[in-house]
C-alpha cells in the first residue's frame, strides 16, 4: 500500500512522463539529441532525489519509493538516465556527498584506481555515458571501499549503444581529478544487487506498457468482422502475458520493499531471475498479436521491447542471479532451505 510520500512520487512521474515523453521525445533521443524539457521537469521536481537523505537536500526516500519510478521510466521508456542518478544520490549519500547541482549523472563501473586523489581506468559501457556531467564509482580497496565523484572529460568518451540505441560509453580517466570522495562500509557485490534491483524494476514497468499495448491493439484490430480479442487463441496468449506481468511486478515490488528490511539478496536475485524469463515470453506474444505492424519502426511496440532485451543482459543475467541462488541453496543445506524462503534470506 503507497503512503503518502510513495503516492506522491507515482502521481508526479506519471504526470511528467505522460507530458513529456513522447513518440518523438524517444526518436529524437535515439539520434542523440538529448531531452532538456523532460530532464528539468524531473530535476524541478525532485525525481532524482528520492534516495538522497534530507540533510543533503533530498527526499530521503525508501527504495519501494524509488522501485516506483524505477518502473515508470520503463512504462513509458524515458530517454533519460533517472535511475542511474537516483543510485548515484544513494551512493554519494552513504558518503554524506551531495548531489552536484545541474548535473547529469551516471554510474561508473570498471577496473578504476586512485592515486594522490585521482582517479585512472576505463568505466565501460557506462549508461547515458555521452550525455552525463559527472560519474558516480566505488572504488573497492584492500580495508575499505570509496565512493568517488568525478567529472566526465567529454574528449575521453568513445560511445557506443545498446539495443535500445541508449548511450553505453567507455570513458578513459587518465589522473582525473576526483572532486570528492569518503569511505562507505557496503559488500563487494553491492553495485551488482542494487543494479539489479533497477534494472529488474525497470523491466517489471517496460512488460507492464506491453500488456497494455497489447490488449488495447486487440480490441482494435478487426479481422474477419470482429476484433482480434474476441477469438480464443488471441485471448489465451494475452492471459499467458498478463499473468508474468503480474508475476514480474511483484517479484520486483518484493525486492524493493525487500531492500528496505535488509533482507535483499534472496528477493533481488529471484525478481532478477523472473523478468528475464517474462521478457523472452511476454515480448514474443506482444509481437504475435500486433504481427509484421509491430516490427515496424514507425509501431512504438519496438521502443519498449528492445529496451527489456537490452536491459535484461545488464548487471547480471536471469541465468546468473538463477545459478547463484542455486549455489547458495545448496551450500545452506537441506535443512535451511525452507526456512531461508519463508525468512527471505539465503
Amino acid at each position: 500500500m503507497l503512503n503518502e510520500t510513495s503516492q506522491l512520487l507515482s502521481d508526479s512521474a506519471e504526470k511528467i512522463f505522460s507530458d513529456h515523453v513522447s513518440k518523438e521525445c524517444i526518436v529524437n533521443s535515439e539520434k542523440g539529441v538529448w531531452p532538456k524539457e523532460l530532464w528539468n521537469e524531473i530535476v524541478n521536481n525532485g525525481l532524482n532525489l528520492v534516495l538522497v537523505p534530507e540533510a543533503l537536500g533530498g527526499v530521503g526516500g525508501s527504495w519501494f519509493d524509488a522501485g516506483i519510478l524505477f518502473k515508470a521510466i520503463g512504462r513509458y521508456q524515458a530517454p533519460i538516465p533517472l535511475a542511474e542518478n537516483i543510485i548515484a544520490g544513494h551512493l554519494l549519500g552513504l558518503g554524506g556527498i551531495p548531489l552536484p547541482e545541474e548535473s547529469i549523472v551516471t554510474i561508473l563501473d570498471g577496473d578504476l584506481s586512485i592515486s594522490d586523489n585521482k582517479c585512472s581506468g576505463v568505466s565501460k559501457r557506462t549508461p547515458f555515458g555521452s550525455s552525463a556531467t559527472h560519474g558516480v564509482a566505488v572504488v573497492v580497496g584492500k580495508n575499505s571501499s570509496q565512493v568517488i565523484l568525478l567529472s566526465i572529460p567529454k574528449n575521453s568518451i568513445s560511445d557506443d549503444k545498446n539495443l535500445a540505441l541508449e548511450s553505453r560509453a567507455n570513458i578513459d580517466f587518465s589522473d582525473a581529478e576526483i572532486i570528492s570522495s569518503s569511505e562507505i562500509d557496503i559488500p563487494s557485490d553491492y553495485i551488482l544487487k542494487i543494479g539489479a534491483l533497477m534494472r529488474s524494476c525497470q523491466i517489471a514497468g517496460g512488460l507492464e506498457f506491453l500488456l497494455d499495448q497489447s490488449v488495447r491493439y486487440a480490441n482494435d484490430r478487426v479481422q474477419f468482422g470482429r476484433p482480434i480479442a474476441k477469438f480464443q487463441a488471441i485471448q489465451q496468449e494475452l492471459a499467458v502475458l498478463a499473468t508474468h506481468v503480474a508475476a514480474s511486478g511483484v517479484a520486483a515490488d518484493y525486492a524493493s520493499s525487500s531492500m528496505d528490511n535488509g533482507c535483499e539478496d534472496l528477493a533481488i536475485a529471484s525478481a532478477k531471475s523472473r523478468v528475464d524469463d517474462a521478457v523472452s515470453i511476454c515480448a514474443s506474444i506482444a509481437h504475435q498479436v500486433h504481427g509484421a505492424i509491430g516490427f515496424t519502426y514507425e509501431h512504438g511496440l519496438h521502443f519498449s521491447t528492445r529496451r527489456l532485451w537490452s536491459w535484461r543482459a545488464e548487471y547480471g543475467a536471469g541465468s546468473y542471479w538463477a545459478k547463484s541462488l542455486g549455489e547458495k541453496a545448496v551450500a545452506s543445506g537441506a535443512e535451511k532451505f525452507w526456512p531461508s524462503i519463508t525468512s527471505g534470506k539465503i
